[in-house]
């Protein structure tokens, strides 16, 4: 199950992350998880967020640079070595991680990632295969 990321891209100067947050907050949309990298002349900030579509519309009216990426969140057992088990199932399928982030709460006794692939459908049955719980946009 596919889920829908927003890109933004800013300058990496004081008041832009918040000026994106405040589009968002101002229209009543909930950042349900979020991930900060920079580089030296600009950030990125990956939102999953309630109502993505209304999101990348309001963003990109506001004038920011927005990309629509499609990610997968799955449930990773809440002790040691759960992550380890479901990159093994994405290392059997021969499929390279980009990138991957937590959500700040957990389903029951399970934690939640987003990972980027390389190849989504592929990953989504490679984890589907293995029994890896993956988490629909309408559960976030």
């Amino acid at each position: 199950m596919k889920i829908h990321q927003l890109s933004i891209f800013a300058e990496n100067k004081p008041g832009r992350l918040l000026a994106a947050c405040e589009v968002l907050a101002a229209a009543g949309v909930s950042i349900r998880t979020l991930c900060l990298a920079d580089t030296q002349q600009y950030g990125i900030l990956r939102l999953i967020v309630h109502d993505w579509e209304h999101a990348h519309e309001l963003l990109k009216a506001a004038g920011f640079v927005v990309k629509v990426t499609e990610v997968v969140a799955v449930e990773v057992p809440d002790r040691p070595g759960g992550l380890a088990e479901v990159l093994r199932a994405i290392q059997r399928a021969g499929i390279n991680v980009e990138y991957m982030y937590a959500f700040t709460e957990k389903r029951g006794d399970k934690a939640m990632l987003v990972f980027r692939f390389e190849n989504v459908d592929v990953a989504i049955g490679a984890l589907k295969d293995s029994g890896v719980n993956l988490i629909a946009d309408v559960e976030i």
